[in-house]
């Protein structure tokens, strides 16, 4: 058999190309060791095929070249193609409220309506992008100050004043003491650590904790309780820990916040100012960011037996991360995250329930 010496470039650039299907490659030798003059059974011998393979493969170079050595395409069934118009039924079905007494669209129930097996609906489904056994929950703020406050606290993020320290304040409240039953079983290979799903209650504490947003460090006091009075001595220390600089605290609208003494302490301490995030928008205080870590890295399927051993915990958590403090870099505009507000108004305001 012979090549030409275009075909012999192709059939030895798909030997050297490491992401070749090995089938391909191997039929791609059985022509380069032919056109070397191997017989057919030393090709056959050589790359554990059979003579007949052999010679099916050198028909196939022969009546269409290289390109016949790629798999062809394989007949297979055709009849289980779902038809466009079913795809779309089961589309419009799983975007529609469920049945009478249903909660929610399954994959059987929509095969049920539609006549195909929960398989085909999953398939159809997820090559939507529909997922209806997933919920989600959010909350919308109707905050009519929602605008000015959200450019007042994003303007400190991004072009914080000269020469001032801008502080993202609030309390993780009722942090629990809890303390298995039983001990955990621990991780091993093939196995995730394991603990009793009952517990016993040790008590709670509070973590005040005020995070600067330039540097990430964390200014932090724990409190059995979380009152005003507990706020306004938890802002006392937050002043002593910056005593010269001016502050721009940014903390949300709890009542604590908004005491007539806490009005009094800042009429006393102008160079603090407290700027409030919109009603149900707490994803706007950087320091919510932290808690969300803490509650991950920190508290998670850990035990304590006492409120003591709770606090010295977060006490050693807290020292370390002051030790490498890391900031968020706060990217999202003002104006962008106003227009997405908008939007969300105007989509629930004509939604269907």
């Amino acid at each position: 058999m012979t090549t030409t010496r275009k075909q012999q470039a192709k059939l030895e650039a798909l030997v050297a190309r490491a992401s070749a299907p090995a089938g391909l490659v191997r039929r791609a030798r059985v022509i380069l060791l032919s056109a070397a003059g191997v017989g057919g059974v030393e090709i056959a011998a050589r790359l554990d095929l059979s003579a007949e393979a052999v010679s099916r493969i050198r028909r196939r170079f022969v009546r269409h070249g290289v390109d016949g050595l790629y798999d062809r395409p394989k007949a297979g069934r055709r009849d289980h193609a779902v038809p466009a118009d079913t795809v779309e039924q089961i589309v419009q079905l799983a975007l529609s409220p469920p049945p009478a007494g249903r909660s929610r669209w399954t994959t059987r129930l929509l095969g049920d309506a539609v006549g195909r097996t929960s398989g085909c609906v999953s398939d159809v489904l997820r090559a939507h992008g529909l997922k209806p056994h997933l919920v989600r929950t959010y909350k919308v703020s109707r905050d009519p100050a929602f605008a000015a406050k959200v450019t007042d606290v994003v303007g400190l993020y991004l072009q914080p004043p000269e020469h001032a320290i801008v502080l993202s304040v609030d309390e993780k409240t009722s942090i629990q003491a809890l303390a298995r039953t039983q001990p955990p079983l621990p991780l091993r290979a093939g196995r995730a650590v394991r603990h009793t799903h009952d517990y016993r209650r040790h008590g709670v504490v509070d973590l005040f904790a005020a995070l600067e947003v330039a540097t990430g460090k964390v200014t932090h006091a724990l409190s059995a309780s979380h009152t005003a009075a507990d706020f306004l001595r938890f802002m006392k220390k937050v002043a002593r820990t910056y005593p010269d600089q001016e502050l721009h605290v940014v903390l949300d609208n709890s009542t604590t916040h908004t005491t007539e003494d806490i009005r009094a302490w800042l009429r006393d301490h102008p160079r603090i100012h407290f700027h409030y995030t919109p009603t149900s928008a707490s994803w706007l205080n950087q320091i919510e960011g932290f808690f969300g870590i803490l509650a991950k890295q920190s508290l998670s399927i850990t035990d304590f037996a006492s409120k003591r051993a709770l606090k010295d915990h977060l006490l050693a958590y807290l020292r370390a991360w002051n030790k490498h403090p890391t900031p968020f870099e706060w990217t999202k505009p003002a104006r962008a995250i106003i227009k997405s507000h908008k939007r969300m108004l105007d989509r629930i305001s004509t939604a269907v329930h």
